[in-house]
């Protein structure tokens, strides 16, 4: 059942699944001994390459060093795209592996759940599995995903987002799957693993963290189970965030948001997104751009689109985000939140608008740089009328749209949309 339908006739709301995890300094040591736990013999290790680091190195040998046969696949892309996922599947069916580690952030981990939700359909196409709970054999490899960044949450939820790019080159399309089979054996969440992760990344990742903690606060599905994690994840964004960017090697930062990424990822596993997610796949979808950073850009401005039928909501938020309320009215308290987040997306050093965001804007970008002709022509966001329309219509499609906190149009949406292309922050807080 889709996600709109359900909000609408039925009062029965579902908690998904999470996996067991290890979280804390030193967890990635207990990989190789854990693999041997769950079985593993000759495991398939997913990940990005993370360039300038040796994690996958060292996690690789420390497998190898428990008697685990290792293969490895490191092209998956960020915003990773369909054929990174059957690529990985073919590689895994060549050398009869029998499980998964996934090393990085979200795009290795989604990654891998989409290898495991086809290799349980014999090697059908990813794509086919586009929506709620598709997977038909909910048995499949295990996995053990190991985060390297504070943003995704994808090791704990059972959401998965894939790029398609066997739709038409002028219209490409990014979704997000939801499958409580894609939901990982292991999570290993290790702030020493995030020492690496560059500052703008750091800034990026944290604002997908951010967003995940309060948009389940506010969604339209209500759900309350999610309520104390979204507020909580949002407290630890607040309060670590600008640490662990401008001091990468401080454990209190990373281990804050190592938390922050776990308990918000965990909130909208049950509790549903909204449209700052669907802002983050459209652009993504048509410029490859990273989906923090797109998040970041997008948050203020959904913030403010929402306020008036979740004021309460957001003047809770404020609180987290450390802003003294009062003596405020509601109204104001939740005027405040969005202050709040321009603040510390300024702090962290983050681009404003997406028209903002150049070939060396940031250490992840791919812009311009994509696989399909698609991307290599789209070097330069225009943020031009058909950029809004395209960008607005994808919004509409988007999975996460049904449960934002506000009805979505396209006339009401486009202008959200025009902002965060063209729109000067300022404006939502004068």
């Amino acid at each position: 059942m889709q996600v709109d339908e359900l909000l609408k006739p039925f009062p029965i709301k579902e908690f998904h699944p999470f996996p067991r995890a290890l979280l804390g300094p030193g967890a990635h040591e207990m990989i190789g001994p854990e693999a041997l736990k769950l079985g593993f013999r000759r495991t398939l290790v997913m990940t990005s390459g993370l360039r300038g680091s040796d994690i996958v190195h060292k996690i690789t040998e420390s497998l190898k060093y428990h008697g685990l046969e290792v293969v490895v696949y490191d092209k998956v892309e960020s915003n990773p795209k369909d054929y990174n996922v059957m690529d990985a599947v073919k590689l895994y069916q060549e050398h009869k592996c029998d499980s998964f580690v996934s090393i990085g952030g979200g795009s290795s981990h989604d990654a891998c759940k989409g290898a495991r939700i086809s290799l349980a359909h014999d090697g059908r196409n990813i794509n086919d599995f586009e929506g709620f709970n598709k997977s038909e054999n909910q048995k499949n490899p295990p996995h053990i995903a190991v985060s390297t960044t504070a943003g995704t949450g994808s090791e704990t939820s059972w959401a998965y987002v894939i790029t398609d790019t066997t739709t038409d080159p002028d219209n490409p399309h990014k979704y997000v799957a939801f499958d409580d089979a894609s939901v990982a054996t292991l999570a290993v969440d290790d702030p020493v693993l995030y020492y690496d992760c560059p500052v703008d990344y750091t800034a990026q990742c944290g604002f997908d963290v951010l967003a995940h903690a309060s948009e389940p606060y506010v969604a339209r599905l209500n759900f309350e189970p999610s309520m104390g994690n979204a507020l909580y994840a949002t407290k630890l964004v607040a309060e670590h965030l600008r640490t662990a960017a401008w001091n990468p090697q401080d454990l209190s930062g990373r281990q804050g948001m190592m938390y922050a990424q776990y308990i918000a990822a965990q909130a909208f596993n049950s509790g549903g997104l909204g449209i700052i997610h669907s802002i983050s796949h459209a652009v993504s979808a048509f410029y490859d751009t990273h989906h923090g950073l797109n998040n970041a850009i997008a948050l203020p401005r959904v913030w403010a689109f929402n306020l008036p039928v979740a004021y309460r909501r957001y003047a809770d938020l404020a609180e987290m985000m450390g802003v003294d309320t009062s003596g405020m009215t509601v109204v104001q308290a939740a005027d405040a939140a969005v202050a709040a987040a321009i603040r510390l997306l300024r702090d962290v050093g983050i681009p404003e608008r997406f028209t903002d965001i150049r070939q060396d804007t940031y250490s992840k970008n791919r812009l311009g740089q994509g696989p399909t002709k698609f991307y290599q022509r789209a070097s330069v966001i225009k943020g031009d009328d058909g950029d809004i329309d395209r960008v607005t219509h994808h919004v509409l499609g988007d999975a996460c749209t049904p449960g934002n906190a506000k009805e979505c149009t396209f006339e009401t949406v486009r202008p959200v949309v025009d902002h965060c292309f063209n729109g000067d922050l300022d404006d939502l807080i004068s």
